[in-house]
């Protein structure tokens, strides 16, 4: 798979398969019943493609169309069609075409050897005792949460709840 904006080939995007790709995580169940915020398994999907989708274009959509996304799979083939698809459908709503982003290469959530500075470091800030070890059993969907998650200037509010979630706390002493 090449770039269209850099041209650098691109190493096939491992699915996730159907569970997880498509499903929402405990720690969003406050905005996903209704998905009126970008799930975890959307954004990372977006990310894939190399489209930034904003939150205006996402509210515009119709629920059905955003459960599509959703379950949109994330093969290579599958996430080159969503790519397509955004990028012609955001051109009818309010905010126009989606901007087109470079694809991930060699993300920290790409890499499963050890846990990222960057969520090293938002979980020192909050005084969480994270198991590193753990990291490398994650997928790379509660990966990309993580480190969505961590990005500075977010308020790091789930992210707490989603180390709970995916077993990466450590019991305090």
């Amino acid at each position: 798979m090449r770039s269209l904006q850099t041209g650098r080939q691109h190493p096939a995007i491992p699915p996730l398969g159907s569970s997880h790709a498509s499903s929402c995580f405990a720690f969003e169940a406050d905005f996903t019943a209704d998905l009126r915020c970008i799930p975890m398994a959307v954004r990372r999907k977006l990310d894939l493609a190399g489209v930034k989708l904003k939150l205006q274009h996402w509210s515009e959509l119709g629920a059905e169309e955003r459960a599509e996304l959703l379950a949109w799979p994330d093969d290579p083939g599958a996430i080159e069609a969503l790519r397509e698809h955004l990028l012609a459908r955001s051109a009818a709503l309010g905010p126009g075409r989606a901007k087109e982003l470079p694809r991930p290469l060699d993300e920290p959530w790409q890499q499963g050897e050890r846990l990222p500075e960057l969520v090293a470091a938002s979980c020192r800030q909050l005084g969480l005792a994270v198991g590193g070890a753990g990291w490398a059993g994650l997928d790379e969907l509660q990966r990309f949460a993580l480190v969505k998650l961590s990005h500075p200037g977010h308020e790091h509010r789930n992210l707490p709840r989603a180390l709970a979630e995916f077993g990466l706390l450590e019991p305090g002493p």
